[in-house]
């Protein structure tokens, strides 16, 4: 299931695994802003290179327009599943599959006066093993027995190893009422963003993370989500929610009750190993 219509209030949703071992819900929200420039993608999908069902997840937050974030929603795991390495090496296809769907969107758009991007945060589920890939601020937390973990550290320009990287390239960061790539844009890596692509990459950083019976509960979310809410507060408002769908939406509604100022989206796995 992925988001390919305008969302103008709220649409939430969820699937279970055929085992019954993994279950996902998303719910994703408009808010305040005018429109809605945030996107997702959520599925269980059969792979002839896997002999198990594959879990398939990512939000992407559009920045500057919708354009980036619906085209990588609608091609970034396409070119997962073609990429030669993925049956073996999922860290390794996952990876240069951000870079591709960067390049490809760069190459679709040449032609317009676009200068839209979008971040990611991305998982993708095997068995009991997930690989988590992210740029941006979108963020992964997983929760270990109740205490939250984060699987993702957002990409901002002040990051000391980000700001190393964009002024090697010949960049700068400024303050602009927060750190700015070129005073323009307050993440340091994402999808687009043509005019500042010299600096603002779009490979991300991957993580693999092997599930075990304390890992109950996966939270993939935008900064919609994350501005008013620290890794731990959203773990522990679901935790004695089992229904991953009302969960997400649990989330969503806290956020936007919190002021959140964003579209707000997020998906829950939940998890019985």
């Amino acid at each position: 299931m992925s988001a390919t219509q305008p969302i103008h209030t709220f649409l939430t949703g969820g699937d279970v695994r055929k085992d019954n071992k993994v279950s996902y819900g998303y719910s994703v929200m408009r808010g305040k802003r005018a429109g809605m420039e945030d996107f997702f993608f959520a599925e269980f999908k059969n792979h002839p290179g896997r002999s198990s069902t594959v879990g398939l997840f990512g939000v992407f937050d559009g920045h500057g327009g919708p354009h980036a974030a619906d085209f990588v929603r609608a091609n970034l795991f396409d070119s997962l599943l073609k990429n030669p390495n993925f049956p073996t090496d999922v860290s390794t296809a996952l990876g240069e599959a951000f870079v591709e769907t960067d390049k490809r969107y760069l190459q679709a758009d040449s032609g317009s006066n676009r200068d839209d991007g979008c971040t990611a945060v991305t998982a993708v589920l095997t068995d009991n093993t997930v690989v988590v890939a992210h740029v941006g601020d979108s963020r992964a937390v997983l929760s270990r027995g109740g205490r939250a973990i984060a699987l993702s550290e957002d990409h901002k320009p002040n990051r000391s190893d980000e700001r190393s990287r964009i002024e090697a390239a010949g960049g700068v960061v400024v303050w602009a009422g927060t750190w700015r790539v070129g005073g323009v844009l307050a993440v340091s890596r994402a999808f687009g963003d043509r005019l500042l692509k010299r600096y603002v990459v779009a490979t991300p950083d991957v993580r693999e993370e092997k599930l075990t019976s304390q890992d109950d509960v996966m939270i993939l979310a935008s900064d919609g989500l994350w501005d008013v809410l620290t890794n731990q507060e959203a773990v522990s408002l679901i935790k004695d929610i089992l229904d991953a769908e009302k969960a997400a939406k649990r989330l969503t509604d806290e956020a936007y009750g919190r002021g959140s100022n964003d579209n707000i989206s997020c998906i829950v796995l939940r998890f019985k190993f």
